[in-house]
C-alpha cells in the first residue's frame, strides 16, 4: 500500500467513525401543542421536578438512540445519575421514569398524539411544537 493509500483508508475510516457524530450534532425538544413550557423548564420536567404546565399534566418520553446525548446536553447529566435521580424519585415520591421510545418516529408519533407529551429527536421536526433546539 503506497502513502497516499494508506492516508485514503485513514481518512475513509476516520469518516465512518465521526458521521454517526455529525448526525446528533443538533438536537431539538418538541412538544404537543397543548404544551407551553420555557426552555429552562425542560431540565426540571426531566427529572421530575415540574409535573404539569398551568393545568396540562406533564408526560416526557425518553428517545432510546440520542438519550446520552440529550441528557449530557440539556439535562447535564449522564445515564447512570439520571437512572439513580429516577430511582430516587419512584422511592420517595411513587413517580416512574419516563417511558423509552427507540427513536425520532416513535418519539414524534407519540408527542403528536398525547396530549401533555413532551420529548426529544435529532431530525428537525418540521411543523412541531419546538421548545429548544440543542
Amino acid at each position: 500500500m503506497t502513502m497516499r493509500n494508506a492516508k485514503l483508508a485513514r481518512s475513509a475510516v476516520l469518516g465512518l467513525i465521526l458521521a454517526p457524530l455529525a448526525a446528533i450534532a443538533d438536537g431539538y425538544v418538541i412538544a404537543h401543542s397543548s404544551v407551553n413550557v420555557a426552555p429552562g423548564d425542560v431540565r426540571e420536567i426531566y427529572v421530575g421536578n415540574m409535573q404539569f404546565a398551568g393545568s396540562v399534566k406533564l408526560v416526557p418520553v425518553d428517545n432510546g438512540a440520542v438519550q446520552g446525548d440529550f441528557l449530557s446536553k440539556v439535562i447535564k447529566t449522564d445515564p447512570d445519575r439520571y437512572a439513580t435521580i429516577w430511582a430516587k424519585k419512584g422511592f420517595r415520591d411513587g413517580l416512574n421514569p419516563p417511558p423509552v421510545k427507540s427513536g425520532d418516529a416513535e418519539v414524534m408519533d407519540f408527542v403528536k398524539r398525547t396530549p401533555g407529551a413532551i420529548g426529544y429527536v435529532s431530525t428537525n421536526p418540521g411543523g412541531a411544537n419546538i421548545i429548544v433546539k440543542y
